[in-house]
């Protein structure tokens, strides 16, 4: 049941410590087992069409994916945010463009600054909603009565072509704060570009907005205040938009090291050597990756929780809470991308012929850790956080 009044205003909900991956199906016929197989089988295909497809998407909305971060009051699960980041490390692992394209079901958090009655439109046939946007570089859009008349071109709109609705940012805000502007897929040109090595199936293509007229309504500043009254909407939204993203090379990692694992008990090596699971230098190489990766992991997910424990308890996260959300999830990205880079080093020449899933898992994990969210630089601002000083401007 949706409670929703009729002006379009929320009832607020209660705090809760949100729901098990296995509890939150859309679809109870579809298993999330079953999609993940899916995914599996089909990730060649996300690969040669440069995009996951509609009928992908429609099946991670069958295992609550989109809905994740609907506000409860409009039938979203209101999924505490470690549970959804874990059901992305599940995905990522299967692939990662899919799980890329899965992590803005998390998008619903920084929608939530939309006015309440725009998020009733919004959600009006349901909780399951794809959001896509093409945010930098910012566009001028010319203020005009009732909202704005936005022109321009934007790069990397991930999961633009299954989206059902699509955001781009406008530099209309008061304080020099970008807006971003939401629009139906009908009034916006998808510029199929998206040329890439890694991350192919994410169809981060370019958008192109040529004189559309944008209510005010439908605009909104990302990681503006919310105006829904529910716990997962005082997570920092920001930080979270990192974490999502991070994660995708958890899951990638975990894939890369499994693969090893497998490889290592099978016959000898060509020249004759010993298994894989029998020379000692593997072994250590093995344990040192696995220990880098579960220690970043652990770091993501305690940060993840402590700042939610705050939330549940009544208290804001804290900068210092928030600068721990944002690098858990650099350190997570790179522990990963080092993990893999391990795993196709031991795999030796097996790894280096084309379509197999180490060279999928390498090309990938790079392009993870070069978003602009999971820079070198963000260790800067932890480091300024930690010796008292002010960070980079935005970072918390």
């Amino acid at each position: 049941m949706l409670h929703v009044t009729a002006n379009g205003q929320c009832l607020e909900a209660q705090p809760h410590l949100g729901t098990e991956i296995a509890e939150v199906h859309a679809d109870t016929n579809v298993t999330l087992e079953q999609v993940l197989a899916d995914i599996r089988v089909r990730r060649e295909e996300f690969d040669a069409k440069r995009h996951v497809p509609r009928d992908m998407i429609a099946q991670l909305k069958h295992v609550g994916v989109y809905r994740a971060a609907t506000p409860r009051c409009f039938g979203g699960s209101g999924m505490a945010p470690a549970n959804f980041l874990k059901l992305i490390e599940r995905i990522s692992a299967a692939d990662a463009s899919a799980g890329w394209v899965a992590s803005f079901g998390s998008a619903a958090v920084y929608l939530a600054a939309l006015p309440r009655e725009t998020l009733a439109e919004l959600y009006a046939d349901g909780p399951d909603v794809a959001f896509a946007g093409g945010l930098f570089p910012i566009q001028p859009a010319t203020r005009v009565e009732g909202g704005y008349r936005v022109n321009g071109l934007w790069k990397f709109a991930s999961g633009c072509k299954g989206a059902d609705i699509l955001g781009v940012g406008i530099g209309a805000a008061e304080g020099g704060k970008p807006r971003t502007a939401v629009l139906r897929p009908c009034d916006v040109e998808v510029v199929e570009n998206w040329e890439v090595i890694g991350l192919r199936g994410t169809g981060s293509h370019d958008l192109r907005v040529s004189d559309k007229f944008v209510p005010e309504a439908w605009t909104f500043v990302r990681g503006g205040a919310p105006t829904i009254e529910e716990p997962l909407y005082r997570y920092p939204s920001i930080a979270y938009a990192a974490q999502v993203l991070a994660v995708v090379n958890l899951g990638v990692a975990r894939a890369a090291l499994d693969d090893v694992s497998e490889m290592a008990g099978g016959r000898t090596g060509i020249t004759g050597a010993p298994r894989m699971a029998d020379r000692a230098y593997l072994r250590i190489a093995v344990a040192k990756a696995e220990a880098e990766l579960r220690s970043a992991q652990a770091f993501f997910y305690d940060a993840t929780d402590a700042a939610w424990r705050s939330i549940l308890q009544g208290d804001n996260v804290s900068p210092d809470q928030t600068s721990m959300l944002r690098l858990s999830a650099v350190q997570a990205a790179r522990a990963g991308a080092n993990a893999v880079q391990a795993a196709y080093m031991l795999a030796g020449t097996a790894a280096i012929y084309d379509g197999h899933p180490l060279q999928r898992y390498l090309r990938d994990a790079m392009v993870v850790t070069q978003h602009a969210f999971l820079g070198e630089g963000h260790y800067d601002g932890a480091g300024a956080v930690f010796l008292g000083v002010p960070p980079m401007p935005g970072y918390v």
